[in-house]
């Protein structure tokens, strides 16, 4: 076996990424100033010496060593999404991808790219004030270099969960990927339309450095949430009658009728709840609770606040109970191995958690482009779906 690449993980958290490269990586160097996250890695990847536990803009080139093909940056998202009040990269927390740039851009100068980079973050970062964002993460990627594809990629292909994230896997423009990693037009499962409609908004001279990464189409997932549920919970309690009929009594009719329907199918059904504010039929901002019962999660959240809680609700015919989540089927639901060890404060497992990778969207961005690209080596891929054709008509 050759020897494994080397990377920089930054914002590494618990090591997530690390985990998904799999063994053809050695992780050079990681960094993420959270305490408790360092802790997680640190017990998984002991020692863990590789870690540095700083703010990304105390860092410098000496921190990096030699040798690495991938810089991974799963840099915080949290003034990207809908809650971070259009703050966007000029934020304090998403703005600390300035301090990750910085020291590429400092490498380049030294004479020492980083082949490969990947940004991750939500979806909302392609939207966010009104794209700018979205242009401007490219811009600095193209004008250092790189030429750059996005991609938007669901972990449910995966896993029962729920959780569409956007990377942007850029490469160095004067290695440039094989041709068999490319495509002249966006597919329907990995291009969004919301990324078709940034790509139409870039000036023709960014377009050029746009790459249509080609991927296989997954398998269809064989499991359901069902089959990661513990029956002896660690970490959580299951509700009082009471609490659960609070729940219920807290559904519009949309959501009781699944519940129903769920009580009539002759076996164990589970759902998940999260809390919501809707408003009622008067207009008034009410808290509701809504169930999905598809055999897949919501997506996993830092646990700040009640409502980002996720509830479990076991459904088998009359008898109906209900609990959160708890912190190992979580680690379950971003493709954790059970030896993978958490925090035992439920808070700080959810933090970790809800702020992780799913570790086999990673695995699948590795085994079909990030070692290719690398080897030029290209695995045969399977026929895939029809793609989506580029429209020129105005955007809306």
């Amino acid at each position: 076996m050759s020897e494994p690449f080397g990377f920089y993980d930054f914002f590494a958290g618990g090591g997530m990424a690390n985990i998904g490269l799999g063994p053809r990586w050695h992780c050079l160097m990681a960094n993420d100033f959270d305490a408790k996250k360092a802790w997680a890695y640190r017990v998984n990847f002991p020692p863990g010496d590789e870690l540095i536990e700083r703010d990304v803009f105390e860092l410098t080139t000496r921190d990096l060593p030699e040798g690495a093909a991938l810089a991974w940056a799963s840099f915080p998202c949290q003034d990207l999404s809908l809650a971070g009040q259009g703050r966007g990269l000029s934020g304090r927390r998403s703005g600390s991808f300035w301090g990750f740039w910085r020291l590429m851009t400092e490498l380049i100068a030294e004479g020492r790219p980083v082949p490969l980079v990947v940004l991750e973050n939500v979806t909302g970062t392609i939207s966010a004030n009104k794209g700018k964002d979205f242009q401007i993460l490219l811009t600095a990627l193209f004008s250092a270099g790189y030429l750059a594809g996005p991609l938007v990629i669901n972990a449910q292909h995966f896993l029962p969960q729920s959780r569409p994230r956007l990377f942007i896997v850029a490469v160095r423009k004067d290695a440039g990927p094989p041709a068999e990693l490319t495509q002249n037009m966006p597919h329907a499962i990995w291009h969004p339309k919301a990324l078709q409609r940034a790509y139409l908004r870039l000036p023709q001279s960014m377009r050029a450095s746009w790459v249509w990464w080609r991927l296989p189409v997954p398998a269809p997932r064989t499991s359901q949430l069902i089959d990661l549920i513990e029956e002896e919970p660690a970490g959580v309690q299951w509700h009082t009658p009471e609490q659960t009929q609070r729940l219920l009594a807290m559904m519009d009719e949309n959501n009781i009728a699944k519940v129903r329907w769920a009580q009539k199918q002759g076996k164990r059904v589970v759902g998940t709840i999260y809390k919501r504010i809707r408003k009622d039929k008067s207009g008034q901002r009410v808290q509701r609770a809504e169930i999905r019962i598809d055999g897949v999660s919501g997506c996993l959240r830092t646990a700040r606040g009640g409502s980002s809680r996720q509830i479990l609700m076991i459904i088998e015919g009359e008898r109906i109970r209900s609990r959160l989540v708890s912190p190992r089927e979580g680690a379950r639901l971003m493709g954790l191995p059970d030896s993978y060890r958490l925090p035992e404060k439920y808070n700080e497992a959810f933090n970790l958690l809800g702020d992780g990778l799913a570790v086999p969207v990673v695995s699948w961005l590795e085994r079909f482009l990030f070692h290719p690209i690398l080897t030029r080596q290209v695995p045969r891929l399977e026929m895939q779906p029809a793609y989506l054709q580029l429209s020129a008509a105005p955007i809306s």
